[in-house]
């Protein structure tokens, strides 16, 4: 088990930079950026060329690794929403924006292909997230589900062809958002190969999700895990449920829950390792910041050592004396 780092969680900085950082304080690992126009990987030149290996030999001097690859906003485009909150990622019509999704997470796998990255993290996104309610229309779920068939059916056969997994992050607003419908989109896609899950265990606790037992029922599509906490505040959480004030400030004091750093929130991190361990994962933690409270070289420092000391290292041995020998 390695605890890694989202590169993004300095956006603003080269990312050579970064690596430098992360590797400085003690991280194994980095989760780099892929979609457009994200400041730090221009997915276009580095499929250019020997720039993709040249990329890697970079990490690698500063003794890490990728273990990943993100495509959070592009590629929600593939599915929706279409509103034109989403025009700053492409500023479209529909049939555009989905083409657009689509071919960025392509180009995304062929670059994870060339990184030998295991998988690419992105949103399932969702047309009308209003359908995982049976009113006012109780087939729109079904109709979700037909399109996620359809197109992310599509992907994930790209996917295969370059080795590479697409790693979903449950997440509200997405058809890929509790342990139900992950279940039951496996199904819909034949359990499909490509479809891998990169597991925040912040996003499903908020939605009052046990993330171990997400891990209990999903630990043979777990690829990734982020390493971000979810403080629930219990006594906003009476007033007005988790969805109170969704569209306002992350940092608002009386919001019903705030995301924060490991060890700083409700997650049992003990327990959710444990879990993760226990159930065949080996992998690596890759620490987003979007603590609303601490500064990110706040979060850099105590993130590592909070973490560190948890990742399991080896399985236990069992025990060969009298009473364990049968």
């Amino acid at each position: 088990m390695k605890v890694g780092f989202c590169v993004v969680n300095y956006s603003e900085k080269p990312v050579e930079e970064v690596v430098k950082l992360a590797a400085a304080n003690g991280y194994e690992a980095v989760e780099l950026p892929a979609y457009n126009e994200n400041g730090q990987i221009d997915v276009d030149e580095m499929l250019k060329g020997n720039n993709a290996k040249n990329l890697k030999k970079m990490v690698e001097s500063h003794g890490m690794t990728i273990a990943s690859l993100s495509n959070h906003p592009d590629s929600a485009l593939i599915m929706g929403p279409y509103s034109k909150g989403m025009d700053t990622i492409c500023a479209g019509t529909k049939e555009e924006k989905i083409k657009f999704g689509t071919e960025s997470m392509i180009k995304s796998a062929q670059l994870a292909n060339v990184l030998e990255v295991p998988a690419v993290v992105a949103f399932s996104g969702m047309e009308n997230y209003g359908h995982i309610n049976d009113w006012p229309e109780p087939d729109g779920w079904k109709d979700e589900e037909e399109q996620f068939a359809e197109k992310w059916g599509y992907v994930f056969d790209k996917y295969k062809e370059y080795g590479v997994k697409v790693a979903f992050e449950p997440h509200p607003n997405n058809i890929v958002y509790d342990t139900q419908s992950t279940l039951r989109l496996l199904e819909v896609v034949d359990y499909h190969e490509a479809f891998g899950i990169n597991l925040d265990p912040a996003n499903i606790l908020f939605s009052g999700i046990d993330p171990q037992r997400f891990v209990y029922e999903l630990a043979d599509r777990i690829v990734l895990v982020h390493a971000k906490d979810c403080e629930i505040i219990q006594h906003q959480l009476a007033k007005g449920g988790l969805n109170m004030y969704m569209q306002d400030r992350w940092g608002r004091k009386d919001r019903s829950f705030r995301f924060r750093i490991p060890g700083w929130g409700d997650v049992n991190w003990k327990g959710l390792i444990s879990e993760l361990y226990l159930n065949g994962y080996d992998g690596v933690f890759n620490y987003e910041h979007e603590d609303v409270i601490m500064s990110r070289a706040d979060g850099v420092k105590k993130t590592i050592d909070y973490l560190k000391p948890l990742m399991i290292s080896a399985p236990y041995e069992g025990r060969s004396d009298k009473l364990f020998t049968k």
